[in-house]
């Protein structure tokens, strides 16, 4: 059984590094990027080093993330829990948010702002408010490869005052229907929770299909195209 989300990673990247492992579908803006196990890791990698290198920290630390399922938001928090953070919704050593988290922010970090505005291409945003770095400028110049000083372990805090190993994935997996090598098209408006749409098809194997704004007049055909076998809608 996988103790902690890092392994639970590295184990998806070794099954095979060039296949689909995460892909996005946002219904409103037409966006749709698709990430390999070898692409995620890199972005993983970036965020990593960007919190241990460019923020200086680690172990014992907590990310504030404030921001909806995506797949920035994926590189986000397994960023952080492979730099050894815990992912909090509430007060923290480091913010990463949208334009929508603006005014909440203050309260919730004394450290490092990041803003993303989850545009296609990872595109920047036009305008940031004062206190604020662009995640995606930012994180491109560190570095693809992380090893983190103090390797995770099941004990560290994960998410909330959830540890590595409480983390219920393997078992929301079996309650999902979630199988090693299933393809899962998730809506994100129903399954707003990373344990449902990041780590429970992370842990069983599976590769995600992750979509916003869900169209439900494109679900069969985007069933057939993805070739997926786990519909969470």
């Amino acid at each position: 059984m996988t103790e902690t989300i890092p392994a639970a990673l590295a184990a998806a990247v070794r099954r095979d590094p060039t296949v689909p492992l995460l892909t996005w579908y946002d219904d409103a803006t037409g966006d749709r990027t698709e990430l390999s196990g070898a692409t995620l890791a890199n972005w993983v990698s970036k965020t990593a080093n960007l919190l241990a290198d460019g923020a200086g920290l680690g172990p014992g630390d907590t990310a504030v993330v404030l921001l909806p399922p995506h797949w920035q938001t994926a590189a986000i928090l397994l960023g952080a829990w492979s730099a050894g953070l815990a992912v909090t919704g509430a007060k923290g050593d480091i913010l990463f948010t949208s334009p929508a988290g603006f005014e909440q922010a203050a309260a919730e970090t004394t450290g490092d702002r990041y803003a993303t505005g989850l545009l296609p291409l990872a595109m920047p945003l036009r305008e940031l408010p004062p206190g604020f770095a662009d995640y995606t400028v930012e994180v491109r110049q560190f570095g693809d490869h992380f090893t983190p000083v103090q390797p995770v372990t099941a004990a560290d805090l994960a998410l909330g005052d959830r540890t590595h190993g409480d983390i219920p994935a393997a078992e929301r997996a079996a309650e999902l229907g979630i199988t090693p090598g299933s393809r899962v098209l998730i809506d994100a408006a129903v399954h707003p929770d990373p344990v449902d749409w990041l780590l429970a098809p992370l842990y069983a194997g599976a590769s995600i299909v992750l979509c916003a704004h869900l169209d439900p007049s494109a679900v069969e055909k985007r069933v057939a195209t993805e070739k997926v076998t786990v519909t969470l809608t």
